[in-house]
Formats: C-alpha cells, sequence, structure tokens
C-alpha cells in the first residue's frame, strides 16, 4: 500500500539524533552498495526486534489461561473467549497500522506503536490476580491486541527499505523473526510458572515491561524515516473490488489463521484433551511453544519452495498436507494417543508455516501475470509495473487482517464444541473442511487448466 515518491527533504533532525535520509534510492546499485545496504540491514535488526516483543505481548493470553485455576471461576469456554479476543482485535488494526507507516513515519510510528504495548502489559502486571472480574479480564485480553497491528506496519516499513530483489528475503526474516514472539512468551511463562508456580500470572506480562521500553528506545536511537513513502489512493478500494484479494484472503485464513489460532489455543487444548496427563499449567506449558516455535522457523521455508515450485502448487498441497494432519489430530483424540496427537498438531504448525511463506509469495505473482497481459494490450510496460506495486501492496493489506481473524475462528471453534459435546472433534471436522475449501478454491482458480489461468501463480 505504501509506496514510494520521488525523494523529499525532510525536517532538521532532533536534537541528539542523526541527520534523517533526505534521499532513497534502493534500486540504485552504487547507491545501495555504499549507502542504502547498511542503514537497511540496520533498519531491519531493530524491527524484527520490536515485531517480536509485540508478538509476544499480541500471544501473552495464550498463557496466561494457563495460570487462571479454580480460584479465578473461569471455565474453558470463558477462557477460549480470552484468547479469541486479542486475535480479533489484532486482525483489525492491521489496516490502520499499515497506513499509519506512511503517514506518521517508519521510524515514529514503531515508536509509538512500541509504546502503545504497554497499555495491555501494564495493567496485566498489576491487576491480574483471584477475585478479579471476568470482564476486566475480556478487556486487558482485548488489549493485548496491539500487538497484532506491529506486524503490518514493521513489514511496510521494512519493505521501503530493501530492492525488489531482496524484498523477499528481508520480509522473510522480518516475518519469521516477528512470529517468533509466540514460542518466546511461552517459554517466558514456562519459567514463571517452574520457578514462582502458577499463583502468579502477573510476573509474565511483567518480563515485558523492560523489553517494551527498550524496543520504543532502539526505535528512536537506530531507526530511520525514509523519505517520500505516502499511501496510494484508492489503492484499498480497487483492491477490496478485486476478487483475487478475497480468495487469497480465504487462503490466508487457513494458514497464518491457523498458526495464531493454534498457538494461543494449544495449550489449553492439551490440558482438555489429555487432562489425566498434564493435570497442570507447567505440565503442559513445556510442550505449549514448541509448535508455534517450529512453525515461525520454517516460514521462509514456503517462500523457497514456492519459488522452485509456483507458489499456487506448493499453497495446493500444502492444504491437502493441512486436512491430513488435522485428520491425524482427530483420530488421536478420539483413540486417546498423546504421540500422534502431538504429531498431528506439530505438523499443523509447520505446514501453517510453509503456507503462510508460500500465499505471501502467491500475491505479487498475481498481478505480475496481469501485468504481462495488461502490458501486452496497452504497450505501456511502467504503467503495468505501477499497478502491480500498488494492488499487491494493498492485498496483502487486507489478506493480513482478514488472516488473522482465523485466529479467533479457531477458538471460537474449540470454545463451542466444548460447550457442545464435551471434546474438541468438532473443531476437527470444522478444520478439515476448511482446508478442504481451500485446496478447491486453489485448483479451481490457479491450478485448473484453461485459457483464464494465470501463469506463473
Amino acid at each position: 500500500m505504501s509506496t514510494l515518491a520521488p525523494s523529499t527533504t525532510l525536517a532538521p533532525a532532533a536534537a541528539g539524533h542523526r541527520a534523517p535520509i533526505t534521499d532513497w534510492r534502493p534500486e540504485d546499485p552504487d547507491f545501495w552498495r555504499t549507502t542504502g545496504a547498511p542503514i537497511a540491514r540496520r533498519n531491519l535488526w531493530v524491527s524484527i526486534f520490536t515485531e517480536h516483543v509485540g508478538f509476544s505481548v499480541w500471544s501473552l493470553w495464550s498463557v496466561t489461561v494457563l495460570f487462571l485455576g479454580p480460584a479465578y471461576g473461569i471455565d474453558p469456554a470463558g477462557k477460549f473467549l480470552l484468547t479469541a479476543v486479542p486475535a480479533a482485535l489484532g486482525g483489525l488494526l492491521r489496516l490502520p497500522y499499515t497506513l499509519a507507516v506512511a503517514r506518521f513515519g517508519g521510524r515514529n510510528w514503531t515508536i509509538v506503536s512500541a509504546l502503545l504495548l504497554l497499555v495491555p502489559a501494564v495493567p496485566m502486571a498489576l491487576l491480574i490476580e483471584p477475585g478479579v472480574s471476568y470482564s476486566t479480564l475480556m478487556v486487558l485480553a482485548c488489549l493485548t491486541g496491539v500487538g497484532g497491528g506491529n506486524f503490518a506496519s514493521s513489514m511496510a516499513n521494512i519493505n521501503l527499505f530493501f530492492p525488489d530483489r531482496l524484498k523477499g528475503r528481508a520480509l522473510g526474516l522480518n516475518a519469521g523473526g516477528g512470529n517468533l514472539g509466540v514460542p518466546a512468551v511461552q517459554l517466558v511463562a514456562l519459567a514463571v510458572l517452574a520457578t514462582a508456580g502458577a499463583a502468579y500470572p502477573r510476573l509474565v506480562p511483567a518480563v515485558y515491561l523492560p523489553l517494551i521500553v527498550f524496543a520504543a528506545l532502539a526505535a528512536a536511537r537506530w531507526l530511520d524515516t525514509v523519505p517520500g513513502a505516502r499511501n496510494e489512493p484508492g489503492a484499498l478500494r480497487e483492491a477490496a473490488r478485486d476478487p483475487h484479494t478475497w480468495v487469497m484472503s480465504v487462503l490466508y485464513v487457513g494458514t497464518f489463521g491457523s498458526f495464531i489460532g493454534f498457538g494461543f489455543a494449544f495449550g489449553q487444548v492439551l490440558q482438555l484433551q489429555f487432562h489425566d496427563r498434564f493435570p497442570t499449567p507447567v505440565d503442559a506449558a513445556w510442550l505449549t511453544f514448541l509448535g508455534p516455535l517450529i512453525g515461525s522457523l520454517v516460514r521462509p521455508l514456503g517462500g523457497q519452495l514456492a519459488d522452485r515450485l509456483g507458489g499456487a502448487r506448493v499453497t495446493f498441497w500444502n492444504f491437502v498436507a493441512m486436512a491430513g494432519g488435522a485428520g491425524l489430530v482427530l483420530y488421536a483424540a478420539r483413540d486417546r494417543s498423546l504421540p500422534l496427537y502431538l504429531a498431528g498438531f506439530l505438523a499443523l504448525f509447520v505446514l501453517s508455516g510453509i503456507g503462510n511463506g508460500s500465499t505471501y509469495k502467491m500475491i505479487p505473482a498475481i498481478f505480475r501475470a496481469r501485468a504481462e497481459v495488461e502490458a501486452e494490450l496497452t504497450g505501456d510496460r511502467a504503467a503495468a509495473d505501477r499497478r502491480v506495486r500498488r494492488l499487491s501492496g494493498a492485498l496483502i493489506g487486507i489478506a493480513g487482517a482478514v488472516g488473522a481473524s482465523g485466529g479467533v475462528l479457531v477458538n471460537v471453534a474449540f470454545r463451542q464444541s466444548f460447550l457442545t459435546a464435551g471434546t474438541a472433534d468438532a473443531a476437527y471436522l470444522a478444520f478439515i473442511a476448511w482446508y478442504a475449501l481451500c485446496v478447491a478454491v486453489t485448483w479451481v482458480v490457479y491450478l485448473r487448466p484453461g485459457a483464464g489461468r494465470l501463469a506463473g501463480v
């Protein structure tokens, strides 16, 4: 959505801060080698850290619910709602956060978005104790959604720093480093459970208070703002009218929605499904971080496979495998086989990570294929390329926002399944049906032979 306009001169630097960038030409090889690359790399590493902290705050309730024992008087259905509302707000914030980078500047908005993480973290560190009302917990859980918006603004900002030939790797590192915030907060919770016990849930957000402050200070000290960034007028409206936007949003619900939804819910489901094996939170916590960790680490693999084999082909077979993984989890749950259950869930995390990478690779390929057709018809290659960049950015913003809602759907599905049947079987069947829908959609829209098939997707 954000693009680069011709270089502009910015206001003088604030006292104590280095001079702002007034000229940015990443596609110029000489400029990139001598000036651009070191600046871009510095901004990337700081961005990864700030986004990582944001993801950790977003995921706080995936582990906080493990601390909420009988003294809190919350049933499993209530706990699943507590893990659903952060995903809902995080999805809603992704579009405005994306637009904020061009509106306020990448450095300024990263500082603000980092400090906004204190809004949920401080009251969580003060208020969570037996006797706190459920409505208070719901508000606190919802507020952690601000961490979900950080991903969108971080990706939009880093996209401006790198030349086209290096964007994929830079964005992959940025996304993967951010996603690692999910297992990181679960490891922090495991450490708290192992040392202080389940009576002190407030210690988990308290650990992140200095990290949030450091993230804001690091952004102020080491980040830059790329000059001339602007939000393309009308790009969101045009992308919203394009059918491919909603097709890709459906696919991204299946990949990223599964990743974040399972990351939030896995600990609870494990305790409910195998209560005899995991009677206390610490028994479950040592396993909950494994899935998000592996899913984060394999995300770049999805992009690499898509480069070699084609994004649609990788996405198609990935959803076939995800349906198989969900089927294995269903079978293991009914058979009470913990090894098979863990294998199935870890497979779902791995496959959701691969799917995150392959679906992201499909988006620019879709518009690049259409630009080839448009350029042949009009003879204006430059105009077609501008439209590719314009709509690709807008589609990524919309699909990212819609995809995060998958985390809500996963937790609501688990909640309703346990409420009505006392097991998660109905939820697993719903996941299998969604993955089957994604298989069919990918085939019909992008792989089925025919004159209308987009080449290279």
